[in-house]
């Protein structure tokens, strides 16, 4: 069922359990799932590593995948950190995958990376040991509701005709009259907006701010506590406050904290040198203006209600 895969950046934690899920994914598909194949973002060097962990590892997958890359600037991470990555995508690349999109993205404007039915999904630059991208998820909007005393006044009964107008279709009466959707439609309902940020110590430009803005929920890492928040930005990672301000400032309605060290634990474990991982909760409750911070866990599942009229 995964058809898109979305890497934030090329460090090993992040990136290296990629080519196993490959592999598992290939070993539980079918004659129909094989035939739809998986689209792959992340950072410009990710086509090879990918190629080369398959082709070293004589992997055999039973669909095929196109990887898209982001190519990043050299002000998404210190100086000294920057890796021109650019020799590994040369024409004689020996992949026989089909061949994806290499993306630029512009800190300014919105970069979009699919655009189907249901979603968009966009992509933004972020500061980090080593480039690193956030990603936006928005639903499209929904069509608004149909007036029901406008279509009694035009004498058009309940039937096909309100679903093809509730679709957005035009449609001719007997008569002859048309009728166009935004006739009898109410405004469309805003579909929901999720923000997920990679490993970050900050945004760059201003385009992450306004893909954010207005979020129903916002994922940003929190590494350390607040009274580490040198070594966590040394590091190119977030604590709680700066979190928490990066989505007050989004007006983001609910703050997903994630990415904790490993000195973080819950109260019933924790140990001699281990700090209680409320106390980052507590953090970004102090400076969070939305409604809730959620500490994230694995296999956590997070409702967002849908918008009404």
């Amino acid at each position: 069922r995964i058809t898109k895969i979305f890497i934030t950046h090329l460090h090993g934690d992040h990136m290296f359990g990629l080519p196993g899920l490959l592999c598992t994914i290939s070993l539980q598909s079918n004659s129909t799932t094989s035939k739809q194949p998986i689209d792959i973002y992340g950072p410009l060097g990710l086509r090879s590593f990918i190629w080369r962990a398959m082709e070293i590892s004589h992997s055999q997958l039973l669909f095929s995948y196109v990887v898209h890359e982001l190519v990043p600037t050299s002000n998404q991470c210190p100086a000294e950190e920057f890796k021109e990555l650019s020799y590994l995508d040369r024409d004689d690349d020996p992949s026989k995958e089909v061949r994806g999109e290499t993306i630029y993205l512009d800190p300014l404007e919105d970069s979009m990376l699919t655009d189907d039915e249901q979603f968009i999904m966009k992509a933004f630059p972020l500061f980090h040991r080593i480039p690193s991208f956030g990603f936006l998820v928005e639903e499209k909007p929904r069509p608004g509701k149909l007036n029901a005393q406008k279509l009694k006044d035009l004498g058009i009964l309940p039937g096909p005709i309100y679903g093809k107008l509730k679709k957005g279709v035009k449609v001719v009466l007997e008569n002859g009259a048309t009728i166009s959707p935004l006739d009898v439609l109410e405004d469309p309902v805003p579909g929901r907006r999720i923000c997920i940020l990679g490993d970050c110590s900050g945004v760059v430009g201003t385009g992450a701010m306004k893909l954010c803005h207005e979020a129903d929920l916002l994922v940003h890492e929190a590494t350390l506590d607040d009274t580490q928040m040198d070594k966590a930005k040394e590091y190119g990672h977030s604590t709680p406050r700066m979190a928490a301000e990066f989505a007050t400032l989004c007006k983001a309605k609910k703050l997903v904290l994630t990415h904790f060290s490993q000195r973080y634990k819950p109260a019933s474990q924790i140990g001699e040198g281990d700090a209680d991982v409320a106390e980052l909760k507590r953090q970004a409750e102090l400076v969070f203006s939305g409604e809730d911070v959620i500490l994230a866990e694995d296999f956590m599942t997070i409702e967002i209600p849908m918008k009404k009229q």
